[in-house]
């Protein structure tokens, strides 16, 4: 977990909260499946990211999310287009 970026490790302490996972178990490379996140376990992940992150994630980019990777690279797009929708 020390290579991860502060983004990823935000989002690898809310899946290890959420799922009472220790966190060193979740990597990049993690699919929900792997973590045993369920549909309804993934809304609740969402909508975590949306509170913390104080963004909204279109369906598209959510749809897109199945593993850790795809969760900060959907982030990532989220919020570098909330800061030039913000400029």
């Amino acid at each position: 977990m020390a290579d991860l970026d502060t983004l990823e490790r935000q989002v690898v302490d809310i899946i290890a909260q959420k799922k009472r996972l220790p966190p060193e178990n979740i990597t990049l490379d993690s699919t929900f499946l792997d973590l045993g996140i369920d549909s309804l376990d993934g809304m609740d992940l969402l909508f975590a990211f949306e509170d913390t992150f104080n963004i909204s994630i279109p369906d598209d980019v959510a749809q897109q999310m199945k593993s850790v990777r795809m969760v900060t690279e959907g982030l990532r797009r989220v919020l570098g287009n909330r800061a030039v929708a913000s400029t």
